[in-house]
């Protein structure tokens, strides 16, 4: 097995992922509010890069269940139904829901992953599900969210433990680029609690945001089983 990390959607390459499985994180906040989202009962979450290719998609789709969610610099966009903050995702305003969903880091990673042979959205919530969904017989690639395409330590410990986790369970050792050890060794350093998040660079633009309150949730490990999947540009379970 050969796991590969990378720090941000741009460091994804032409022929990067296929064949693999993709590993997509956005721990602040993209994919816990997937997670929670997925936990809660909404059906389909579809990813997009933007906020007028959100909207457009919203308009084309059945109203009455359909929610446009998502943020730009960590701040609700106006006229969106939802924000980006996990707490808002719940039972009674997403169960039976498809939302559309733009936000400034985490969906670009997923169209970044989207050649993969398998994409699962992982954060700490879903932390061991998403190791079990892994597996051991595929070639790895983890992909980051980071912020505004530059390294985020948050994403990076998570795919730290993912890995290390990953690794534990296979019976020699694996390849690994330089990304994958690093974060490795980041994930030895930090365990995730929401006093860790709220050093972190995106955990601080929450905080001046008046978000902080997000980050016991997005630091939870394993409130959820759950493993959301994107497979031709639609997250469902």
């Amino acid at each position: 097995m050969h796991i590969d990390a990378y720090f941000a959607p741009s460091n994804v390459d032409d022929g990067d992922v296929e064949g693999r499985v993709a590993v997509v994180i956005d721990v602040i906040r993209a994919t816990t509010c997937i997670a929670e989202a997925m936990a809660n009962g909404a059906t389909t979450i579809f990813p997009t890069a933007s906020i007028e290719e959100a909207t457009k998609l919203g308009a084309s789709l059945d109203r009455d269940r359909t929610l446009l969610c998502g943020e730009r610099k960590g701040v609700a966009i106006d006229g969106f139904d939802l924000g980006n903050s996990p707490a808002e995702f719940t039972e009674e305003r997403v169960s039976g829901k498809q939302l559309v969903m733009t936000t400034t880091n985490g969906t670009r990673a997923f169209l970044s992953a989207e050649d993969a042979d398998r994409i699962l959205s992982a954060c700490f919530q879903n932390l061991t599900a998403v190791v079990d969904a892994i597996g051991t017989d595929q070639d790895l690639a983890v992909v980051c969210a980071g912020k505004e395409d530059q390294f985020s330590l948050d994403d990076v410990v998570c795919a730290g433990h993912i890995i290390r986790r990953v690794m534990e369970r296979l019976p020699d050792p694996p390849g690994l680029n330089d990304a994958a050890g690093a974060a490795l060794t980041l994930a030895e350093r930090f365990e995730p609690t929401a006093e860790f998040l709220a050093r972190t660079a995106a955990g601080q633009a929450l905080v001046q945001v008046g978000l902080e309150s997000d980050l016991p949730l997005c630091a939870e490990v394993d409130k959820h089983t759950i493993v959301p999947k994107m497979y031709d540009r639609r997250i469902s379970t």
